[in-house]
């Protein structure tokens, strides 16, 4: 059976991590991306970070799966007509340049539509227009200019930005949304479209129950499922709200048994008003859950601290998979802290492809992860990621050039 995206060809111009993510899901789907270096250097990441000398790094390695690498010296007249033949074969351009590169290097929208007008063009940018759309973004910044920074912490200390690659790699899954979008439309219009993903617009995006409760701060003052409730005071801007969902399910972390020497020994909990007295029950308070002052959720929301305390007692008697168990018997929703030791080490992450372990030439044999997106006349393969350069004289025959023109490209420089 074939795969979702078989016939669809990219061509890739992305690097670090919010365009390859996009690549690598659209190559895991069956797409034929053809990423394209800079001949001696490729992408940046091949060496950074790197934890075996000349070795591509496990940055790069986790990024660029399943995808063709090619080099190219777009400077280089002859180089440039290769781009040129190479935008005419394919169906998508994905870049993640600085702002203007492209255009710079003669590849506007205009002349691009020129060589191929069913071509789609693909772009993660910081901003989108307006007055930062020329600045330079990375991952934090992306987080503190979308929302996330403000909201993420306790509202006693900073800011504070997430281990989740939220802009980054969270951008990068908008992109590939649109870029499938764009592919459909093109099957009734037969025209290629410019396609945008914000890295702020993208960070927002994941952060809209943010932009929910400042409206609604806004309207009432005051936000009772958050922590700063009762006796807290609210400002004008939604607060941190430390390991609170703020939203209908009031939620804690707590300690679980071997907290003081283990960092991950925690259990997320929630007070789920259905099982309210399932929870009663389970941590010895029955009493609980008929007294007035605990039996419904408006009751309980001033008295969350005291509450989750009472847990917490319970909780510290249990390690977090003990408790997670017991939990799980009543429905009583929770999850323990996973650690990435404990999620490597998780065999039905691999049975399920989740977690996937990879041979590579170089590196030997390394962890990655695998499609989050499972379709099931789809199943993805994951393969290792290109050496620089390895796809260079295949894709350029399959574009028609012989072996001399081949060696010739390479003897100026182009290739």
């Amino acid at each position: 059976m074939g795969k979702a995206l078989d016939g669809v060809r990219i061509l890739d111009f992305t690097h670090v991590q919010s365009g390859p993510t996009c690549t690598q899901l659209l190559a895991w789907f069956g797409a034929d991306v053809i990423k394209v270096e800079r001949a001696g250097a490729g992408d940046i990441t091949r060496e950074q970070l790197r934890d075996i000398p000349d070795v591509d790094s496990l940055y790069f390695t986790m990024l660029n799966h399943n995808k063709r690498s090619v080099t190219i010296d777009t400077k280089n007249p002859e180089g440039k007509q290769v781009l040129e033949a190479l935008i005419q074969k394919c169906d998508v351009l994905v870049e993640n340049f600085a702002p203007g590169a492209l255009d710079r290097m003669g590849f506007t929208w205009e002349r691009i539509q020129e060589l191929n007008p069913r071509m789609i063009v693909a772009s993660v940018k910081g901003f989108g227009p307006g007055p930062y759309e020329d600045c330079k973004v990375y991952e934090n910044v992306a987080q503190c200019a979308g929302g996330a920074a403000s909201t993420t912490g306790f509202d006693d200390g900073p800011p504070v930005v997430t281990g989740a690659q939220i802009g980054d790699s969270g951008t990068g899954l908008h992109l590939a949304l649109g870029i499938v979008t764009a592919l459909y439309q093109r099957t009734q219009t037969g025209r290629g479209q410019r396609v945008l993903a914000a890295m702020q617009d993208g960070v927002l995006n994941l952060c809209r129950v943010k932009l929910r409760d400042q409206q609604r701060l806004e309207r009432t003052g005051v936000m009772k499922e958050y922590p700063q409730y009762p006796n807290g005071k609210f400002g004008e801007a939604v607060p941190r709200a430390g390991n609170a969902s703020g939203g209908g399910q009031p939620g804690w972390i707590l300690k679980c048994k071997g907290w003081e020497t283990d960092p991950n020994a925690y259990i997320y909990f929630i007070t789920q008003a259905p099982v309210w007295a399932k929870i009663c029950n389970v941590i010895g308070k029955e009493e609980w859950a008929t007294d007035p002052d605990y039996a419904t959720p408006a009751a309980r929301l001033p008295r969350l601290k005291e509450i989750f305390a009472e847990i917490e007692r319970w909780t510290m008697t249990k390690t977090k998979f003990e408790a997670m168990q017991i939990l799980n018997k009543y429905d009583i929703p929770c999850g323990p802290i996973l650690s990435m030791k404990e999620i490597a080490e998780e065999p039905s992450l691999r049975q399920t492809g989740t977690i996937v372990e990879v041979d590579h030439p170089t590196r030997g044999k390394y962890l990655t992860v695998g499609n989050p997106i499972k379709l099931s006349d789809s199943p993805t393969e994951v393969k290792r990621s290109p050496l620089l350069g390895e796809h260079t004289d295949e894709v350029m025959a399959e574009l028609g050039y012989s072996p001399e023109q081949i060696s010739a490209l390479r003897t100026a420089g182009a290739i």
